[in-house]
């Protein structure tokens, strides 16, 4: 029998806690969850989840700086950030603290639940996954066992989502894929024309792997329709 992934929210307010610990163990999942910033860094590393649900609004701290411990903790677990916020750049600096991605509240609990599902879905991949553990692009080396991309003497992390959308679009190296396509496949959602998340994904790995970022050489997009990779 398979056991449970085990997913843990951290958030403050007991009915969007409720809320989502109700409809994620009807999907299947075992849940535990925190309300405070640093229970939820604790109960992290005694419970050691599959992912994490962040709030960025914490009574005890911000979201920001319990990602970036969680990070410090797990370089590799998913942590998905819940915010009010609809502000650009505060997603954008959720992402650099070490998110791997963002859900601004109000936010439909079936488009969570389908992200959840993806994450998972891309996380047990059989031996039968056709990208080598390690390749390179350009000037950069993608390791996707170790989670870093190494340009010269420089290092540089990588997030789970940023590990796999790297990892479709070497998989299909040298043709055009749809950011509804990038979507449904990595993040398990459909595409809106609203939907900045590939865009800002695409810009972070853009810095870690191009040596010009503004004028990519290996990361293009093709206009209209999405990216795709010139190694």
């Amino acid at each position: 029998m398979t056991s449970k992934k085990k997913i843990l929210i951290i958030e403050d307010e007991p009915h969007i806690v409720l809320g989502l610990t109700d409809a994620l163990e009807f999907e299947g999942f075992s849940v535990v969850s925190a309300g405070t910033g640093n229970a939820g860094v604790q109960l992290a590393r005694q419970e050691k989840p599959q992912a994490i649900l962040l709030d960025l609004m914490l009574p005890d701290t911000n979201g920001f700086k319990v990602c970036e411990e969680l990070r410090r903790w797990d370089a590799f677990i998913p942590i998905i950030i819940l915010t009010a916020r609809g502000q650009e750049l505060d997603k954008i600096r959720g992402l650099d603290a070490g998110a791997d991605d963002y859900v601004t509240k109000p936010f439909s609990v079936g488009e969570l639940i389908a992200r959840m599902r993806a994450i998972f879905r891309r996380t047990t991949r059989g031996p039968g996954d056709p990208t080598p553990e390690i390749f390179s692009i350009g000037q950069a080396k993608i390791n996707m066992t170790t989670h870093t991309v190494a340009r010269g003497s420089k290092s540089s992390p990588l997030s789970f989502y940023e590990v796999e959308l790297l990892r479709l679009l070497y998989e299909r190296v040298g043709q055009p894929v749809s950011r509804e396509e990038i979507l449904q496949k990595v993040w398990g959602v459909e595409g809106s024309p609203t939907n900045r998340t590939v865009d800002n994904f695409i810009v972070k790995l853009r810095k870690k792997v191009e040596k010009s970022p503004d004028k990519p050489q290996h990361i293009l997009t093709v206009y209209g329709h999405g990216y795709k990779l010139a190694p």
